[in-house]
């Protein structure tokens, strides 16, 4: 397998945004259909998916107190950040909150099916010129631009597959397994991927900031309260990993002005992949080497499953962004493929069936959850313990265990994943 394809793969998914990711996608295409037009529209019409839409319901944008995918949108609309990325929400004006919350109340926002489940379309009419664009499968993708019935895109489609969205990376994640990431970790030069240490610091300065501010539910406050620090022996550096990476989330869902690098489109599963990590590399004295082989490992893993997954699903991002944790705390502990394997059985016997009921606050906890479990997990591993595939849809080894959890997700948590958009949808009624 070509290192330096997985070390391209990597740049590209190890990004910097701002606050969470659904509301800054919103953001993007408000801002591209006022290209499109050449001006701020009076009216904005979003159609988006049921994931999309749940994903920012209850989550805070940064610099604004606004909730909601069409606040977002709006704001978009509005922005003048030269920054067109996953950090447009960076800079959000007075001026540009008062003119988004007047656009929000002549707009509408439709709940729609058949879609990709990272969907966004926003559509617009502007002295005579008619506009629209669309976001699709990945977080910046934009799969649809058109001004006045005319595409101004390549023979483009509505949806593209998973091929046509990156025919390499979506090919390489589909046949990444664990031993290519670990023979990749072993062999790659580290100063080919030091960029994932920058990502590591960047995350973990996040949760210093939530630490020292309290933010969010304040996870973290509560579970290092009676926790000495630095921590003296390795249970209560995993307990210390947790706590950081929930304060990180505990900041991002809250709305913190502070920069995340992302993992599969995701704050919080970047957060997963690469805090818990730095945590125990500190109280283990881990070489700098080392550090950055384990978070190779984390982010690569963490890729690989959400490939399999898709972006945005009923089944929650950090569940499985954790088994990239435990596998490159596993590595750090000295641990090999044997235990990687081990780690994953355990994950998946263990929280299988966690669902996403949307971003908000209370991420935090399951980031401290699954966190929690995934160290659980390693120092089963580490004693040679994990269950078998006689416990439910645990597989043989790794591979396995993950087909199975991918098909439970796919096939048998659709109707759950409606059902939690419609408690949701209720409860604002």
């Amino acid at each position: 397998m070509d290192n330096n394809s997985i070390i391209e793969l990597l740049k590209k998914e190890l990004v910097v945004a701002m606050g969470c990711t659904e509301p800054a996608c919103a953001a993007l295409v408000g801002n591209k259909l006022t290209e499109l037009l050449g001006g701020p529209p009076s009216c904005v019409t979003v159609s988006a998916s049921r994931d999309m839409v749940k994903n920012a319901m209850g989550v805070g944008i940064p610099n604004c107190e606004e909730r909601s995918l069409l606040a977002a949108v709006c704001l978009g609309v509005f922005s003048k950040n030269p920054v067109k990325d996953l950090s447009i929400l960076s800079i959000v004006t007075t001026e540009q909150k008062l003119e988004a919350t007047r656009l929000a109340k002549t707009s509408k926002l439709n709940l729609v099916t058949d879609v990709p489940s990272l969907y966004i379309r926003a559509a617009a009419e502007l002295n005579g010129h008619r506009a629209s664009c669309a976001i699709s499968q990945k977080h910046t993708l934009f799969t649809e631009l058109m001004l006045d019935e005319r595409s101004l895109l390549p023979e483009t489609s509505p949806f593209l597959t998973r091929a046509e969205i990156s025919n390499d990376d979506a090919n390489l994640l589909q046949i990444l397994e664990l031993d290519d990431i670990l023979k990749f970790a072993h062999g790659v030069d580290k100063k080919d991927v030091d960029f994932v240490l920058d990502a590591a610091k960047t995350n973990f300065k996040l949760a210093e900031y939530s630490v020292q501010h309290r933010c969010g539910l304040g996870v973290a406050y509560a579970a290092l309260a009676d926790l000495p620090r630095p921590p003296k022996n390795l249970g209560e550096a995993f307990t210390c990993a947790a706590a950081y990476a929930s304060a990180a989330s505990d900041a991002r869902m809250s709305g913190s002005p502070q920069p995340v690098v992302i993992n599969s489109g995701s704050g919080n599963q970047g957060i997963t992949c690469t805090v818990p990590i730095f945590v125990l590399a500190k109280f283990l004295k881990s070489s700098e080497e080392s550090l950055i082989k384990a978070l190779v490992i984390s982010e690569l893993v963490g890729l690989m499953i959400t490939a399999r997954k898709d972006r945005l699903s009923a089944l929650c991002g950090v569940f499985t962004a954790a088994m990239g944790a435990g596998c490159g705390m596993v590595f750090l502990l000295d641990g090999g493929l044997h235990e990687m394997n081990l780690v994953i059985r355990s994950m998946v016997a263990n929280l299988s069936g966690i669902v996403c009921d949307g971003a908000k606050t209370s991420c935090a906890l399951k980031v401290y959850s699954t966190v929690q479990s995934a160290c659980l997990s390693v120092r089963m591993a580490i004693n040679n313990c994990a269950p078998d595939r006689s416990c439910g849809i645990v597989g043989n080894n790794a591979q396995e265990s993950i087909q199975n959890l991918m098909l439970m997700c796919h096939e048998g948590m659709i109707e759950t994943d409606k059902v939690v958009m419609s408690i949701m949808l209720d409860k604002q009624l």
